[in-house]
């Protein structure tokens, strides 16, 4: 779809209306880091909210309440004639809603879909509130920690996708002849969420998506660190001794697995990343 591409100084209808218009038959995405704020907000714990309040597994915000005017289903969190009763932990979708974010060059940019703005499409008395700047909205709906946690789990997805092209290209698997894995790869990117959490397995989806952490809960990129160290060591532990080339096999898909469930989460496109790290992998010797 096309995009209107916004400079932080450009002012624009973005003084809500709080007609909740938007907290019905919208996809709101959560990385842990969100799953963990959500919850935290609930007062109940991550594995619980995900149980209860998610789809794809834990990655997605259920919209499953009742249905507006325009027939779409309010959001799980959302109470009527009130708003979002979590609205002190809500995600990075809804604090930048109707914009958009994306990371090119190391760079922030922000944008909204189509060439007319989203909100007018149901709240158009936001033509009669006050403009805010790109820049003053983003400010005051205390995005800052929310992106970073996005931007670290961004670096932690291809952290995790380089242990399983570790596994693929520096054990020997490859240069055996191996041309299982990134047949795998491939497939896994195009498997549905249900899929593919069946694949990676109960134990490892915890880990990844609730994971025990204890310390540092207030900053999200000291708790994404401890996410990635988590995982880096549950990794060793599970394939520090890998004997025969089927064992490397299996470890290299989960590995990639779960960096395309984690790729999921922070809404990019598993497809094309399981097809551009396989193609990278044929680019350094790997065969399929």
């Amino acid at each position: 779809m096309q995009t209107t591409q916004l400079k932080l100084d450009e002012q624009l209808p973005l003084t809500c209306s709080r007609k909740g218009t938007c907290c019905h038959g919208n996809v709101v995405m959560l990385n842990p880091w969100e799953l963990y704020a959500l919850a935290r907000t609930k007062n109940i714990s991550s594995k619980e909210f995900r149980s209860e309040y998610c789809d794809m597994e834990g990655i997605q915000l259920k919209f499953n309440g009742p249905k507006n005017s325009l027939g779409k289903q309010a959001c799980s969190q959302y109470v009527e004639n009130f708003g979002c009763s979590l609205h002190a932990g809500r995600p990075l979708a809804c604090r930048l809603f109707p914009l958009g974010r994306q990371i090119q060059n190391e760079k922030a940019h922000y944008m909204f879909q189509g060439t007319e703005f989203p909100c007018l499409n149901g709240c158009k008395e936001v033509l009669k509130l006050p403009k805010l700047s790109v820049q003053t909205y983003i400010k005051e709906q205390n995005t800052a920690p929310y992106e970073k946690a996005q931007d670290a789990y961004l670096e932690v997805m291809q952290n995790i996708a380089d242990i399983a092209f570790e596994l693929l290209l520096e054990t020997g698997l490859a240069e055996s002849g191996d041309k299982k894995t990134l047949a795998l790869w491939r497939k896994m990117g195009k498997e549905s969420a249900s899929e593919l959490a069946k694949r990676i397995g109960t134990n490892w989806m915890d880990i990844l998506l609730t994971p025990a952490i204890t310390s540092s809960l207030n900053d999200p990129n000291t708790f994404v660190q401890n996410h990635f160290e988590l995982l880096q060591i549950s990794i060793q532990d599970k394939f520090s001794v890998l004997k025969t080339n089927m064992q490397l096999h299996e470890a290299a898909v989960l590995v990639m697995g779960l960096a395309l469930f984690l790729a999921r989460s922070i809404g990019a496109n598993p497809t094309e990343l399981a097809n551009y790290w396989a193609d990278t992998a044929v680019n350094f010797g790997a065969q399929e």
